[in-house]
């Protein structure tokens, strides 16, 4: 079982800004119901770019509540331009810290906070660089070898844990596997 922190358990059992948002004029969604933790992030924005308010739906874990609840607590006041630079290591340190095998939850929310503001200015995402590892998760094989050289993953189990790539229906083991070898062999 995972050690969670009174933050995180806090934010789970008494999570913050939970629910659809009326007169969001943004929204961003992340996450795979179909492979067990998705969210979708309510934001309402000024004219002025700051964020006004912010609320999640969330199915997953703990760690996924707790992660969503964070999120909105961090991002209320900013603007869209501080919220932007955000990243999923900030809402981890908010809680105190994440166990390693939950750390995409915190990336779920910082990829939906992206969409979100990418929403609000009207701006399409573009089709991310690289090739899809796995369609689950919809995960690259650059964003694993970013992944793995900011962060020191060395293990499949390790990607998983932080990009939550393999951890659906699991067709996508072999390649994450060899995109690992790939950065090893380039040291």
């Amino acid at each position: 079982m995972w050690e969670y922190t009174d933050a995180v358990k806090d934010h789970f059992l008494n999570p913050r800004n939970v629910g659809e948002l009326e007169g969001a004029n943004a929204i961003g969604e992340a996450g795979s119901l179909s492979c067990g933790d998705a969210l979708k992030l309510f934001l309402k924005v000024n004219e002025n770019e700051r964020i006004i308010d912010a609320t999640f739906m969330t199915f997953g874990c703990a760690s996924a509540v707790a992660s969503s609840s964070a999120l909105t607590e961090i991002i209320k006041g900013m603007t869209l331009d501080e919220a932007s630079k955000i990243t999923n290591g900030d809402i981890s340190d908010f809680l105190g810290g994440l166990p390693k095998a939950k750390m995409h939850c915190s990336v779920m929310g910082q990829n939906a906070l992206k969409k979100a503001i990418a929403d609000f200015r009207g701006v399409q995402i573009m089709e991310k660089p690289g090739q899809i590892v796995c369609e689950c998760f919809d995960v690259t094989d650059l964003e694993i070898i970013d992944a793995v050289k900011k962060n020191g993953l060395e293990t499949t189990e390790d990607v998983t844990d932080y990009l939550k790539a393999g951890g659906g229906c699991g067709n996508c083991l072999e390649r994450i596997e060899e995109v690992l070898e790939a950065v090893k062999a380039k040291g």
